[in-house]
């Protein structure tokens, strides 16, 4: 080959083969150096044109490369370590606590019986409102009184009463705080209308047992007299009724659970202090507690506008008697109606039909209170 050819061959070959060469794998070792796709092997893996230990070598460095990546220094490994160690604690700290809990739970409920008995029971009225409710509160001295709050005296107010000022000393005589506040905020803790310038705050009434009452004899000896009611819902009537009925000399109350109503301030205000005097119970069915009473040997009477004249009815004269007042309207239900020993009636002489229940208690209960010897 003549000197020109080689030069032209050899300019060729370097030509092309150092083009290839740079081109190829120059590209390559820039990204070998930036953390490219070189750690495959190089510039010499893409071209082939590298050495057996130069592709080795490529390799090599990207397996020790992920190594490396992958392994923890023996600080971080201790911070981890520290880290795991909190969480369970934690969680062992919120286990113990809510074991704690439910414990106590189950201690709360294994020493609180789920339905008391006896005394343990309460009716309400911890609120008295009214002059002569607050009045038989203090002087019955039966449960705690709290405190009095009596309104203020305020320049040139009429309604400020002379029983205020007597209560006042009443409550203080026997150590019983006493709060003089204003009329007005006197009205907005107040829950009738018209508390006459006084409320007491008091223990709730306790409950009494309905086989008590059935035994009890009033106070000079004679069999139990009883009172029931069937569906009272209107706080004004049941304490009307209660005054009368304490003043004709019942021993005791029947108030079923539901479906009535029990002993709020406008009861206790309508009532005239008779709830601190007249034992309560509180029965879940009244037809069942008319057999409970009559299985005590009580004799239960109704008092319905269809029943016989009460005046030509017979009463017992040795036994223990309990009349079953109806709600107004409605009357007995039918269930209690036909548990009763008998069913008697109020004679009506005028236009209207029916008497308030509270009316139609005082005067069955006076009735019942003349028969008895």
């Amino acid at each position: 080959m003549s000197p020109a050819s080689r030069g032209k061959s050899g300019a060729k070959g370097a030509g092309k083969g150092g083009a290839k060469s740079v081109g190829k794998s120059g590209a390559p070792a820039r990204r070998a150096a930036t953390g490219g796709p070189s750690g495959r092997g190089g510039a010499a893996g893409r071209t082939g044109g590298g050495s057996a230990s130069s592709r080795a070598a490529g390799a090599g460095g990207a397996v020790g490369a992920g190594g490396r990546g992958k392994s923890r220094s023996p600080a971080a490994e201790k911070a981890l370590a520290a880290r795991t160690e909190r969480q369970r604690a934690r969680s062992d700290a919120g286990r113990r606590a809510a074991e704690a809990k439910r414990e106590a739970r189950v201690a709360q409920r294994a020493a609180a019986p789920t339905r008391p008995t006896g005394r343990e029971r309460t009716l309400g009225g911890e609120q008295v409102e009214g002059r002569h409710a607050v009045r038989e509160l203090l002087v019955a001295g039966r449960r705690r009184v709290k405190e009095v709050w009596v309104a203020a005296r305020e320049a040139d107010d009429p309604r400020h009463e002379e029983h205020v000022d007597d209560l006042a000393e009443l409550a203080q005589s026997m150590n019983v705080p006493v709060r003089e506040v204003a009329r007005r905020k006197l009205l907005g803790e107040a829950r009738t209308e018209a508390p006459q310038g006084v409320l007491a705050k008091a223990a709730p009434l306790d409950e009494a047992d309905l086989d008590t009452l059935a035994t009890a004899p009033d106070p000079w000896g004679r069999p139990p007299f009883l009172v029931a009611v069937d569906g009272v819902t209107d706080p004004g009537n049941l304490g009307a009724l209660l005054r009368s009925a304490e003043c004709a000399g019942v021993t005791g109350v029947v108030l079923p659970r539901h479906r009535a109503v029990h002993i709020t301030p406008t009861v206790t205000k309508a009532a005239a202090g008779a709830v601190e005097y007249l034992p309560m119970a509180i029965v879940g069915g009244l037809p069942s507690a008319i057999r409970d009473l009559q299985k005590q040997g009580i004799w239960v009477i109704g008092l319905d506008m269809d029943g016989e004249p009460m005046q030509q009815a017979a009463l017992p004269a040795d036994a223990g008697v309990c009349l079953v007042l109806g709600a107004e309207g409605k009357g007995l239900s039918r269930l209690v109606r036909q548990r009763c020993d008998a069913v008697v009636s109020l004679p009506l002489r005028g236009t209207l039909s029916s008497l308030n229940v509270a009316a139609a208690a005082a005067v069955a209960c006076y009735e019942v209170a003349r028969r008895r010897p």
